[in-house]
């Protein structure tokens, strides 16, 4: 019996990035929860917004992000939230990640205190649903947001994944 070597694989593509979109979030106050089973639960309201790039849209009010604080302090992030175009054509966005750094920095942020984005660690991945024909391209990637916090705001820089 003889063995055949395997077929070669072709390379696989090496990922790249695109700028998308930009959001501006305005939020409401914090909602601490304490400890539940999930862990120590945290919902901040989401009060508006905008959208601005290849997509421009008003973020609707009556979204949230989910948290959960970790041990460390770091931040396990679940935003939902909708957006409508001028078109009229909604949007359902999705950012689910984290936001960590040191222990200091997070307090800093959580007292509502301005740090510079790159003291800390927020990424998110942002999946995004629409019934919008024109708009359906963007169900078919996958985006990366870099992300910085203020007191009151969240505003993040959107990236397709290529």
């Amino acid at each position: 019996m003889t063995s055949r070597a395997p077929a070669p694989h072709p390379a696989l593509p090496t990922p790249g990035l695109e700028h998308v979109f930009d959001v501006s979030v305005a939020l409401g106050a914090i909602e601490d929860h304490g400890a539940t089973r999930a862990g120590h639960r945290r919902i901040i309201p989401i009060l508006g917004g905008s959208i601005t790039g290849e997509v421009n849209a008003e973020i609707l009010p009556g979204g949230a992000d989910w948290q959960i604080v970790r041990a460390d302090g770091s931040i396990e992030i679940d935003g939902r939230y909708s957006a409508r175009t001028d078109a009229g054509e909604l949007l359902y966005l999705q950012a689910t990640g984290v936001r960590s750094g040191e222990p200091h920095v997070l307090e800093s942020l959580l007292a509502g205190e301005p740090v510079d984005p790159s003291e800390y660690y927020f990424r998110t991945l942002v999946t995004i649903e629409t019934s919008a024909p024109a708009l359906a391209h963007l169900e078919r990637s996958l985006h990366l947001a870099v992300a910085a916090r203020t007191a009151d705001s969240v505003r993040y820089a959107t990236y397709r994944f290529v």
